[in-house]
């Protein structure tokens, strides 16, 4: 019989048999059925928003004896809160940052994690006894600096719909949701996300290794807001050895929000876990809800989001009509557009160019979900399935190589 430990060994030895979701979605599909004697790590990953991310920071701002407690803290202009510990007269400050607190409607929590991790000098502004302390930094000047995810990587998320004629700001949107039931907002990252592929949580639990952010970090337990039908995780990593690739912030029509990226990996010790990775998206059932009230009120599947859409969005620069300001660039939630191309690296797929672009110079297919036998296009996508699939690689090769240990010892 196969143990956890047992495939540790395996790994460690560079025996291990590991196979991403994907791939492992891909034998199902063309009906090749592996058995638990096939298979000894399935690699899972999820990427997208998760505004239930923090950070936690300790602060040289000045030097010991130049203020007794910080009053205030501002990061690039992004709100901290100060605590709780005081630091006494020692001029640090010990803070918390959440991904969702921003400096105004185009810049948050999540862009200023993203710059920290590329190396981006920062602005960090304390206010003591009405006197203001400023001091430039970088994240490898920052003794401490923790992220936090309270709730992350949920196995199951709900897509939105107007149904009234106005627009809706939500943090589902770019530009206000329109109505009735124009566009439709999704998120998650189907059949290769980490709790679909463990919905009991055998191994995501508690203690669990994983990436965080692509750095080695920890489940701490279940998510804030988890329920037995809509579970999550919390999860806690060193941010100096994130990857700004797979983070950042993404811009609603409700303001910034922080993008945050998970991957796992599933030991297969026996047929019932190998049942748990075997989910495919059709199989996966995707509520639909009014945006204004939250209330579901019809279901698709996650099929109709991934299988057979664009993972790539196409552009024509020979439609562009010069526009005085390019409304497709302004709206872009990461701002990976110049007027006529996109820049690969920190486009996120989400399809936001393709509704506001008035020159149509940019076209995907993004699916669309069925409601009562209307079709309803999605318009927006806050999860990148190709970066959690990059994930997914990252972390097989890293137990291919023999450097994981699924144990978490």
């Amino acid at each position: 019989m196969k143990t956890v430990p047992s495939i540790d060994r395996l790994i460690k030895e560079k025996r291990a048999k590991v196979f991403t979701a994907s791939e492992i979605k891909d034998m199902i599909r063309r009906g090749e059925i592996p058995s638990a004697d096939d298979v000894d790590v399935v690699t899972t990953g999820t990427f997208g928003i998760m505004s239930g991310t923090m950070a936690i920071f300790t602060l040289p701002v000045a030097p010991p004896g130049s203020f007794g407690k910080a009053d205030t803290i501002k990061l690039n202009g992004v709100p901290g809160y100060p605590g709780p510990c005081p630091n006494e007269n020692l001029g640090l400050v010990d803070c918390v940052v959440y991904g969702t607190s921003k400096y105004d409607m185009n810049y948050g929590g999540g862009h200023l994690f993203k710059d920290l991790v590329k190396g981006d000098t920062i602005q960090v502004e304390a206010v003591s006894d009405g006197k203001v302390f400023r001091k430039e930094m970088t994240l490898h000047e920052i003794p401490f600096a923790r992220m936090v995810v309270t709730r992350g990587a949920f196995m199951n998320y709900t897509a939105f719909v107007n149904p009234e004629e106005s627009a809706f700001d939500t943090i589902f949107s770019v530009t206000g949701m329109a109505g009735p039931l124009k566009e439709a907002s999704v998120s998650g990252c189907g059949e290769i996300n980490p709790l679909q592929n463990d919905p009991s949580r055998a191994y995501l639990k508690e203690g669990a290794p994983i990436l965080l952010n692509g750095a080695d970090g920890r489940i701490i337990g279940e998510g804030t807001r988890s329920t037995s039908l809509r579970p999550n995780l919390s999860a806690a990593a060193d941010m100096k050895d994130m990857d700004a690739g797979m983070m950042g912030g993404f811009i609603t029509s409700a303001g910034p929000e922080c993008m945050t990226s998970f991957a796992a990996a599933i030991p297969i010790i026996d047929e019932n876990a190998l049942k748990g990775v075997s989910v495919t998206d059709e199989n996966i059932r995707l509520p639909i809800a009014d945006i204004q009230t939250r209330v579901p009120f019809s279901s698709d599947d996650y099929g109709s989001v991934w299988n057979g859409t664009c993972r790539k969005i196409m552009t024509d620069e020979k439609k562009c009509i010069s526009c005085y300001r390019c409304i497709a660039q302004n709206n872009c939630p990461v701002k990976a557009l110049t007027p006529s191309s996109i820049n690969v690296s920190e486009c996120v797929v989400c399809g936001s160019c393709i509704r506001t672009c008035t020159g149509n110079v940019f076209t995907a297919d993004l699916g669309s979900l069925d409601i009562n036998g209307s079709s309803i296009p999605i318009t927006l996508r806050q999860s990148d399935r190709n970066r959690a699939e990059e994930l997914t690689l990252r972390l097989k090769e890293r137990i291919l190589d023999g450097k994981w240990n699924i144990g978490g010892i």
